[in-house]
């Protein structure tokens, strides 16, 4: 299936190519090549369908995680947003791999778009509980973002993920 040459509702197309995606992990290669191919709305569309993958089987994109850490800081705000949720899906399971993406990750909390700044969160507060050996450089990291954050959307997700450590005692 062409991705550009869709002409149904976005949110079809991507329902429907999760669906097909998580009926059979052979087909996450193929979206891996279509995501490496593609223009910035394919990479989009396939990260978004990876991301609705992930939050159910996130082993299925573990051998992908380099690339999808790479596309982080892309230019296309979508493809910044979907790749930092996808990493946020496998954080809790491979916590060591995702701990990669900090960097990335850190560089897209000053980003002007408000859901770029808002899944860099996401992603971040994922590694923070996930990650015993990331925890204590990046919750400082985190309190300083706090200090500047505007939105309290963004704020309020890392404050969730800071209440989660601390609640755990980790």
């Amino acid at each position: 299936m062409e991705i550009n040459c869709w002409k149904g509702r976005p949110k079809a197309l991507n329902e429907l190519l999760a669906a097909k995606v998580s009926k059979d992990m052979r087909m996450v290669p193929r979206l891996m090549d279509a995501l490496k191919g593609g223009n910035d709305k394919g990479k989009g569309v396939c990260l978004e369908v990876l991301e609705a993958v992930t939050r159910e089987r996130p082993e299925w994109a573990a051998d992908h995680l380099p690339d999808i850490i790479g596309l982080i800081n892309h230019k296309a705000p979508k493809v910044k947003w979907e790749s930092s949720r996808v990493v946020a899906n496998l954080a809790p399971k491979f916590p060591e791999k995702t701990a990669k993406a900090i960097p990335m990750l850190l560089a897209n909390t000053t980003d002007k778009g408000t859901v770029v700044r808002w899944s860099a969160a996401f992603a971040l507060g994922e590694i923070l509980k996930s990650s015993v050996k990331e925890r204590k450089a990046l919750l400082s990291k985190v309190e300083n973002i706090l200090k500047t954050e505007k939105n309290n959307g963004v704020r309020n997700v890392y404050l969730k993920a800071m209440k989660a450590v601390n609640k755990t005692g980790l």
